[in-house]
């Protein structure tokens, strides 16, 4: 690393992410300040039907105070294992369960000031779980769209999907189908 870390405060600890302030060294011995939103990570579900449909959830996304169309997607556990994870969400949010998870990539989210990684996956051979959704408090209104793939890849190409994690598993998604022709 270029910079040299003086000092760390952790200014919140909460549930999604944590706070960090660091005071550091440039190599020119000039002083700065560094702001981190740490996040532990998380998965995200491309769940792709045999026909071609694309399963997206529709949930209400609080700090832009409007509900947001995005592939099922959630936090990691402290040393869960991603692939885990974005089996538990696609059951959790959907109700499906997936007989083959494919990584796609991992991206980070905003390197500017959060740590944030995200692992995307397409799952297929989908079915329905025993016990259907397990969705938390702030999910009950999430809802289920489907939509062939095709179709959701046009609303990113024209700007009507803005969720990045939705957009590149999207068309990464697309790009993998292509390749397996």
């Amino acid at each position: 690393m270029d910079l040299k870390r003086l000092k760390r405060d952790v200014l919140y600890t909460g549930k999604v992410f944590d706070l960090i302030v660091d005071q550091v060294e440039y190599p020119s011995g000039n002083k700065g300040v560094r702001e981190i939103a740490h996040h532990p990570g998380g998965a995200v579900v491309v769940p792709l039907f045999e026909n071609g449909t694309v399963m997206m959830v529709r949930q209400l996304r609080y700090p832009l105070g409007v509900h947001v169309l995005e592939l099922p997607a959630g936090k990691l556990d402290k040393g869960e294992d991603p692939a885990v994870a974005a089996r538990r969400e696609l059951e959790e949010e959907t109700g499906w369960l997936a007989s083959s998870l494919n990584k796609l990539t991992s991206i980070y989210t905003t390197p500017g000031f959060c740590d944030e990684e995200l692992h995307i996956y397409l799952a297929t051979g989908l079915h329905p779980a025993e016990d259907g959704h397990k969705r938390e408090e702030g999910e009950r209104s999430m809802t289920i769209h489907l939509l062939p793939l095709s179709d959701a890849v046009k609303m990113a190409e024209h700007g009507e999907l803005k969720d990045s994690k939705t957009i590149i598993g999207l068309l990464l998604a697309r790009r993998y189908l292509e390749r397996e022709k």
